[in-house]
């Protein structure tokens, strides 16, 4: 019911914006050419270039930039998944997008997930001989 009173609304304010461009009067003074119809089209292009630059670009850099990532995921790296878990790297598979973590290091618990569950790479394992700082 209320989807066809926005498109009835939708419609008129279209057939009442051709018609208000289409009547052949003169313009009232200060009216902008063409009337609601050159309006019309302004508003759309500045909308369609608002939603260029704010919206699909910064969305493309997202997603290269995680298709980057998970390129170059190697063994040993320490991840973090979309869940929340965080694992070291055993096995990459890419053939079968699937990465093996190892999220125990005491019962070596591992876990078999997908690629794209990895939201973020830390860093590699630190090495138990390694002196930390």
């Amino acid at each position: 019911m209320q989807e066809d009173f926005a498109v009835n609304t939708m419609l008129s304010t279209v057939a009442i914006l051709f018609a208000e461009g289409d009547a052949g009067n003169a313009a009232p003074a200060g009216a902008p050419p063409g009337g609601g119809l050159g309006f019309m089209i302004q508003m759309l292009v500045i909308a369609g270039a608002f939603m260029y630059f704010f919206m699909y670009l910064p969305t493309k850099r997202d997603r290269a930039r995680q298709a980057a990532m998970l390129a170059a995921i190697k063994k040993n790296d320490r991840v973090l998944t979309t869940s929340g878990i965080i694992g070291v790297v055993t096995n990459v598979s890419k053939e079968t997008n699937e990465v093996t973590l190892r999220i125990d290091e005491t019962s070596n618990a591992k876990l078999r997930m997908t690629l794209t569950s990895v939201a973020q790479v830390l860093g590699d394992e630190p090495s138990a001989d390694a002196p930390s700082k």
